[in-house]
């Protein structure tokens, strides 16, 4: 990987954003009712490679349901308003009213509430008692406060994400999170991240997480380039951490890990070529909000946007254009790739002339830079 000079004291690599690549058909073609996009984590298969974010905007435990009887998989935020309000309804109503610094200022109120445990184990219950595979999210801060209520209530999957997630935070205010040691005592397959870098992956890969987050999620409504200064380009992130599931394959002696790229997909060409890319599946959130069931109603937040020091996120107004249903298999009324998603990923590999997910990130990409 070629190195650009920044200055005489600084060079850094060159990397690529996801509307920077474009997918190169192979000499074949197939039918795109023959292709198969399911994909598989531990003992759980899914029939769409889609993971909605863990944000209140999107998912709900009603949502979460929706979306499992569709195909998909949807984390419930457990720190967000669903276990610290016996119901939120008039919250998310009045969230969806604000503008501005009043909408960020009125979410680090509401979001203050303390987390509940009880609710915690209620809304699981509720996913799962409709019969889908249940996935919650802790921040890593919070991990070890509530886990126990997530691991009683009978979740399926754990999500341990944050904006970054290491395998070796440093603290010398408190006692940090034993990854490795805390996923072995698990009985349930834990999904981690954000990371966006191959060595930060290859470590969290060794804690024995089932599966690898790559990026810093949030998204349209993330602000942490502009706060912090953090950023990875999607393609390059996505690009390095599947080589560490490469090598990490031949390291352990044929564990796979699953890589899932997280936020910054708007259109369905960004989950093809996310997946083209290397990953095995997405983590969405702003293309669902946009559904008519979210609870968002049209607003979509994540939750680095209420930080009670520093809100790195922006409460975004994304709009309603369609059904779940519509978004994720149409279909489509409109030419921009935001709806019937998962037919247009269909359509993707058959055109590129691959029969499954494993097989397309094998395709072949380009850097073709988007004319604006």
């Amino acid at each position: 990987m070629s190195q650009v000079e920044i200055g005489r004291g600084k060079s850094g690599r060159r990397g690529f954003e996801l509307d920077e690549i474009g997918i190169v058909p192979s000499r074949r073609t197939r039918d795109p009712e023959e292709v198969s996009i399911a994909w598989q984590i531990d003992a759980y298969r899914f029939e769409l490679p889609v993971v909605v974010s863990p944000m209140d905007s999107v998912v709900s435990p009603t949502t979460a349901i929706q979306i499992g009887r569709l195909g998909g998989l949807a984390v419930l935020d457990l720190e967000g308003l669903w276990t610290r309000y016996e119901d939120p309804a008039s919250l998310l109503s009045e969230v969806a009213e604000l503008q501005g610094e009043a909408a960020t200022r009125r979410l680090q109120e509401i979001y203050s509430a303390p987390i509940s445990d009880e609710l915690i184990g209620r809304r699981i219950e509720e996913v799962r008692s409709a019969g889908v595979t249940t996935a919650a999210r802790l921040s890593p801060q919070r991990t070890a406060q509530h886990y126990k209520a997530v691991v009683d209530a009978g979740a399926d999957i754990f999500v341990i994400r944050g904006t970054t997630v290491s395998a070796e935070h440093v603290s010398g205010r408190a006692e940090p999170l034993n990854l490795k040691q805390f996923i072995y005592e698990l009985d349930v397959p834990v999904v981690v991240g954000g990371c966006a870098t191959y060595t930060a992956a290859l470590h969290l890969m060794r804690t024995g997480a089932a599966g690898v987050l790559v990026g810093f999620g949030g998204g349209s409504g993330h602000t942490t380039r502009t706060v912090l200064g953090v950023a990875v380009p999607m393609a390059t992130a996505i690009g390095d951490v599947a080589a560490a599931r490469r090598d990490y394959l031949d390291e352990s002696g044929g564990r796979y890990v699953h890589v899932i790229a997280d936020g910054g997909m708007t259109s369905s060409g960004d989950i093809a070529k996310a997946i083209a890319c290397g990953s095995d599946a997405v983590m969405v959130g702003s293309p669902l909000a946009r559904a008519s069931e979210a609870p968002g109603r049209g607003h979509h937040w994540g939750s680095e946007s209420h930080h009670p020091d520093l809100p790195r996120g922006a409460r975004v107004e994304v709009g309603t254009i369609g059904s779940l249903q519509e978004i994720l298999h149409g279909p489509s009324t409109v030419a921009d790739g935001s709806m019937n998603l998962m037919g247009a990923l269909r359509r993707t590999m058959a055109t590129a002339g691959y029969s499954d997910i494993k097989e397309f990130q094998r395709v072949e990409v380009v850097v073709a830079p988007q004319q604006h």
